[in-house]
């Protein structure tokens, strides 16, 4: 049974979910977040900005001017559809497809980038791929290739995806950060630490064990969740 006052950060915190591509939803969200905030708060966003949802552009747009102005107080956690995107700027003839097959057409519309509905050839990967990066704002791109993949307060751990349960907090693969693992939800951990991670859908953002699930899929339900964190409370907050 796990206990309340077993949740131990620093300091109290906020995460948020998956966006993907929500803006309009993400404002919501962030109204009902200033009603409750008192100010001290960091903020962390659990990754998968873009993708899915039609206002991906304008989403990163607003991260990354809100961590240049707030850099010690808000955190971007690189998701794995942002890792998918910059495979496809590095590779686009070769990574590029999956990409595109899972809700990056609709990132590239949102950035005012042409794509071909035909079955893409290397040159036209290549034309897309340049096209994207010359619709990014200066410095997007390199903020967020420095995205880090978790962040951590006290016992509390937050990452987009997961961590293995089986291995320590200091001893995770980046991949199983980014993607997933198969045991992540099902396995408790026995450690003390709590994992507080998107990129799995729930119905409502709960305490589930170890875990603290906060996707509630935007893009699907129009429903953004947040939660609070703070020492021995943890409190949900859901967009209108």
């Amino acid at each position: 049974m796990i206990l309340l006052d077993q949740l131990s950060p620093e300091a109290p915190f906020f995460a948020v979910g998956d966006i993907h591509g929500c803006k309009s939803i993400l404002k919501n969200l962030m109204r009902r977040i200033d009603e409750v905030a008192d100010g001290s708060e960091n903020i962390v966003f659990l990754g998968d900005y873009i993708d899915r949802g039609l206002e991906s552009q304008q989403v990163l747009i607003w991260l990354f001017e809100l961590t240049q102005a707030f850099p010690d107080r808000v955190i971007c956690l690189m998701g794995n559809h942002e890792r998918m995107m910059l495979d496809f700027i590095d590779d686009p003839a070769g990574r590029g497809g999956y990409w595109l097959r899972h809700g990056g057409m609709d990132t590239l519309a949102s950035f005012g980038v042409e794509w071909f509905s035909c079955k893409l050839d290397a040159i036209k990967s290549i034309e897309i791929a340049n096209n994207l990066e010359a619709a990014m704002p200066e410095g997007m791109q390199d903020w967020l290739r420095s995205l880090p993949l978790k962040w951590v307060s006290g016992n509390m751990h937050c990452v987009h995806a997961a961590m293995s349960p089986l291995r320590p907090v200091e001893e995770q693969r980046d991949e199983v950060l980014l993607w997933g693992h198969p045991d992540f939800l099902t396995t408790q951990r026995n450690d003390e630490n709590f994992v507080l991670h998107g990129h799995t859908i729930v119905k409502h953002a709960t305490i589930t064990g170890c875990r603290i699930p906060v996707d509630t899929g935007a893009y699907k339900t129009g429903r953004l969740s947040a939660v609070r964190v703070s020492d021995g409370e943890c409190s949900f907050i859901e967009s209108e």
